[in-house]
């Protein structure tokens, strides 16, 4: 199947509004201009933010803090009352909704009802699930939310190469979770979500790319989509995670062999300009690279989220960006450029 999906774009395009489209234009040309001065520029308010339900997750990822548990951050629950304040001020400016951080989202027992709040502002939402609680009625539930796009991790099609990324999962649980959702789009006679299968490419799945797109067409979902795999230690790959097939790694040798980042590290990012991250107690944080919420920018617990976007600590991290991306940490396996495979 290719990137481009028509139904689901034309659904994107069809939040915006004047005050988005307007809100856009300003982020955009401030983005553009701040690379030409060199020096950071910014105009108008997020058209993207991210959302994170909770920090609890189910599975033990080896490459994930949620699932390996070594967060220095507390775990919790989103609150629905704090998540309504906050899209209240910032609504009519935002396009596109992620309900997706660490954790799996499905464990917040508001996050249905909070997916529903945002489409009923005529936002775009998303959220990235690891389909283990999509029983009947969940996924009847969020089909009628309203939920727009909905991503399930699926990394192997036979359980002894799924498990050994997705620990303690159990791949007929995934797709008995798809196939839910599937038949309640049907049965409601729902567009929405756009559903798709993302599958992490890693060694020890490799070999089954071909089989996944297979199993895509059988169960039904809109789309299968291969994303590259972030390996903390990318240098030495302890886990042996990183695939032989060179498209579908993240690195690359340079000329004295040493394992580097594809994407390279331009004194500039985008997401700086168009997006942030709100942890479930309020932190805000650059962007999703930065998991234990160590470059805290704001706190929407002390500060309103257009006083914080507009903040000193806000202003500075875009600076430093913009003089040695290099030296901040969480940009040292960043990917932001990088091509995302689909098929």
């Amino acid at each position: 199947m290719p990137y481009f999906n028509l139904n689901d774009s034309l659904n994107l395009i069809s939040k915006f509004t004047f005050a988005r489209l307007w809100n856009a234009g300003k982020v955009w040309s401030s983005y553009r201009i701040s690379r030409m001065l060199g020096k950071p520029v910014q105009w108008g308010l997020p058209i993207s933010v991210s959302f994170e339900p909770t920090t609890s997750c189910n599975l033990r990822c080896p490459e994930c803090p949620s699932g390996m548990r070594e967060f220095t951050r507390p775990t919790g629950m989103l609150e629905s009352s704090f998540f309504k304040k906050t899209i209240d001020e910032i609504y009519k400016e935002l396009l596109y909704l992620i309900f997706y951080f660490q954790g799996e989202p499905y464990l917040n027992p508001a996050f249905l009802e909070m997916v529903q709040y945002a489409h009923d502002k005529g936002i775009y939402t998303a959220t990235s699930t690891n389909a283990h609680y999509l029983t009947d009625e969940k996924a009847r539930k969020t089909v009628e939310s309203g939920l727009d796009r909905l991503i399930i991790s699926i990394d192997g099609t036979t359980q002894d190469v799924y498990q050994q990324y997705r620990v303690g999962g159990k791949l007929e649980k995934v797709i008995e979770g798809a196939r839910n959702i599937v038949k309640w789009k049907k049965a409601l006679n729902s567009k929405t979500p756009f559903v798709f299968f993302q599958f992490l490419v890693v060694k020890p799945n490799e070999h089954q790319i071909e089989a996944i797109k297979q199993l895509g067409k059988e169960v039904g979902v809109d789309q299968v989509r291969f994303k590259t795999a972030q390996v903390y230690d990318f240098e030495n790959d302890p886990n042996q995670l990183i695939p032989s097939i060179d498209k579908y790694s993240r690195y690359k040798k340079d000329k004295s062999g040493k394992r580097v980042v594809k994407s390279g590290l331009g004194n500039h990012c985008w997401k700086l300009w168009h997006a942030n991250v709100i942890t479930w107690d309020g932190l805000v944080v650059p962007c999703c690279f930065d998991k234990d919420a160590q470059h805290q920018l704001g706190n929407l617990a002390t500060q309103s989220f257009k006083e914080t976007w507009q903040n000193e600590n806000y202003k500075q991290f875009r600076s430093a960006i913009m003089q040695s991306r290099k030296n901040i940490d969480i940009c040292a396996n960043c990917s932001e450029g990088l091509k995302v495979w689909e098929d």
